[in-house]
């Protein structure tokens, strides 16, 4: 299975995703912001990047492409439910 350049490049990207999630420079900061330890504001700005890049990287066609599928574009832009086994009419 061949990789497409623009596929290799979500690995290094979920590594420092996972990397950084956990707060390492906020270690041993005791600072709060609106009532919350400046840590938990950490966690909730990166896993809105999370879920940022996570939609890009399933828009994107990698997702399918990773799990052996090929990506159906005609269906992805479309509002109409895909038929499945059994349901075609």
């Amino acid at each position: 299975m061949t990789r497409s350049r623009s596929d290799l490049v979500w690995i290094p990207t979920f590594a420092v995703l996972v990397a950084f999630a956990v707060p390492w420079p906020l270690w041993g900061v005791d600072a709060v912001v609106a009532g919350l330890p400046v840590w938990i504001w950490w966690h909730v700005a990166w896993l809105g990047l999370c879920t940022a890049l996570f939609a890009l990287f399933v828009r994107s066609g990698a997702w399918e492409r990773g799990m052996g599928r090929r990506p159906d574009r005609d269906v992805a832009g479309s509002d109409a439910p895909t038929p499945v086994d059994g349901d075609r009419r």
